[in-house]
């Protein structure tokens, strides 16, 4: 499968009602779909692969929230 393919297919995915494992191991899958993804846009430039990845860190960000809690003081 395609990384694109498979980013688009993590994106789509229901993110509702995941257990704390869940949580973790989406967190490092979004991670390296992200890292792989930078590698083909360094390569083509694309701006197509660029806005995937933004959207990927978007998602990132809101499971890494949820994973660290309310941390500020």
């Amino acid at each position: 499968m395609d990384v694109m393919e498979r980013a688009l297919e993590f994106e789509n995915r229901k993110m509702s009602g995941m257990t704390t494992s869940n949580r973790v191991e989406a967190s490092r899958e979004v991670k390296a779909l992200i890292l792989e993804l930078n590698e083909r846009y360094k390569i083509s430039k694309d701006l197509e692969i660029m806005d995937v990845m933004k959207r990927l860190t978007v998602i990132k960000r809101k499971i890494e929230k949820r994973l660290n809690g309310n941390l500020t003081v």
